[in-house]
């Protein structure tokens, strides 16, 4: 049987959407799961770009002369700190079981973007992707945004200038 999954951008949100779909869930490391569900969740950012010292160890130091500096190709590394729930959230996202991920991170350019870097970086392909677009965490807010999600490809252009404010950062 085909699993949904829901991401969050953090426990708590996570934890207020279980509730309102009224999952019975079982409490594993980083997640939760059901017979119909995953619910898990990112703890804020998991991914970000890389900074220049991964390009080259000379840019390790800050110097006027090396700026400015516009790589090529722009590169992303999961942050050491949150590795553990990266791998978690990956292999969810990855497993064959799963059939549609619901993004619930926060409704806005961030939120956008941190679900994108983590899609990226885990290498999703194959699952049809919803966005899920609330402003409160009510349960009848949770539950029109589920009814209400749109196709992740709607959303595209927030995911680009998501990634272009971080470039020009």
């Amino acid at each position: 049987m085909a699993k949904a999954v829901y991401i969050a951008e953090k426990p708590s949100v996570a934890q207020e959407f279980a509730k309102a779909l009224k999952l019975n869930t079982k409490r594993r490391d980083g997640y939760l799961e059901s017979d119909e569900a995953v619910i898990t969740w990112c703890v804020g950012h998991l991914v970000t770009m890389s900074y220049p010292e991964a390009y080259d160890p000379a840019l390790k130091k800050w110097s006027l002369q090396t700026l400015p500096f516009i790589p090529e190709e722009f590169k992303y590394e999961v942050i050491p700190e949150v590795a553990k729930q990266f791998q978690i959230v990956s292999s969810i996202l990855n497993r064959e079981d799963v059939d549609t991920i619901y993004v619930c991170t926060d409704s806005g350019r961030e939120g956008e973007y941190i679900y994108r870097l983590v899609e990226q970086e885990a290498h999703v392909t194959g699952k049809k992707r919803r966005r899920v677009w609330i402003d409160s965490q009510t349960e009848e807010e949770i539950l029109r945004g589920i009814r209400e999600a749109k196709d992740l490809s709607e959303y595209d252009n927030l995911s680009a200038s998501a990634y272009l404010r971080a470039k020009e950062d």
